[in-house]
């Protein structure tokens, strides 16, 4: 592999990213503006307010600035993981964070496997045994995972095998210890992974059929190889393009996904905490964290690009001529 191709292609990657994240950047700060009312009452409520305290958040916030400026003095302290003072928590926005954050990244990596598993396994199911039951039953899970919102399936999950049966707790992430925090994320997770499992379902599906249908798999069976080694070394290997493309938006799904299930089952991640940010106005951190989900989501599509660039050589080809 050419070292230059491939620092050209991280290169090009990596300004895209920049220049994504500067927009995003500039509609997250742009919140403070779009926010209904006085920018001091905003930030400090509608209640009464000394003229020292007032002085002291336009001094804070430079709200005598120009916009423009006030903008790149935000941008600055951002880079520096500065996003200010959260108003409703009187503490640091990244610390506020950063107390959620185990919660979230463990509930989106569990419901990421889920979905990655559960629609590998249906998916290659369903291209295997097309036209019967097993292919319609398939299809069947997709569709409801695609239709059904992923409150509502929690709230199906939560009544069914908490409530009603028991095996769960009904909220709550337990406590820090691997096997606790799995066992109280494990309905969150599934709630959360039913989604992505549809995608995951369908993507795979349709790709494989598709690798399966090509001459050089009817030469392989015409050679008596087996079918395992056809299924793996040559269908699915031939079909990671759009699994890895489905993978990558389920990792997005299960971030921003983890907004409402965190709310379904009381759990004190990042989404609850936007939430609650965006009820109270504490604009502060409702910046920092859709900053933060943003910067996730585009990470994960910079990701995905660059297994392109390793698992495909014609990927590689189209970056050497260009």
């Amino acid at each position: 592999m050419d070292i230059r191709v491939v620092g050209v292609f991280i290169a090009r990657r990596l300004l895209g990213l920049v220049v994504l994240l500067l927009i995003i950047s500039f509609l997250v700060f742009s919140l403070i503006y779009l926010a209904p009312g006085n920018l001091v009452d905003v930030l400090l409520g509608l209640g009464e307010k000394s003229p020292e305290v007032v002085a002291s958040i336009r001094q804070q916030y430079h709200l005598d600035d120009p916009f423009f400026v006030q903008y790149l003095i935000w941008l600055g302290n951002a880079v520096h993981f500065d996003f200010g003072r959260s108003i409703m928590l009187n503490q640091p926005v990244t610390t506020a964070i950063a107390a959620r954050m185990s919660v979230t990244l463990f509930l989106s990596i569990y419901g990421f496997i889920v979905a990655a598993v559960a629609g590998l396994v249906l998916g290659t199911a369903a291209a295997l045994k097309r036209g019967t039951a097993t292919d319609r039953g398939a299809v069947g899970i997709a569709i409801f995972g695609v239709s059904a919102p992923t409150f509502a399936t929690g709230l199906i999950l939560l009544w069914v095998f908490a409530i009603q049966l028991g095996w769960f707790p009904v909220i709550g992430a337990g406590d820090a210890e691997f096997g606790d925090r799995f066992w109280h994320l494990s309905l969150p997770a599934l709630a959360l992974g039913i989604t992505g499992t549809a995608l995951m379902t369908k993507m795979t599906r349709a790709a494989l059929i598709e690798s399966l249908d090509q001459d050089y798999i009817n030469f392989a069976r015409s050679r008596g190889v087996g079918g395992m080694r056809i299924l793996f070394a040559y269908g699915l290997r031939n079909s990671l393009i759009p699994i890895v493309t489905a993978a990558g938006l389920v990792i997005a799904t299960t971030l921003t996904g983890s907004v409402l299930i965190e709310q379904t089952f009381s759990l004190q991640g990042i989404g609850s905490l936007l939430i609650s940010s965006i009820n109270n106005k504490d604009i502060p951190v409702v910046q920092g964290t859709t900053m933060l989900i943003a910067v996730l989501v585009v990470v994960v599509n910079l990701l995905v690009d660059l297994s392109y660039f390793v698992i495909d050589p014609r990927v590689r080809m189209r970056g050497a001529l260009a």
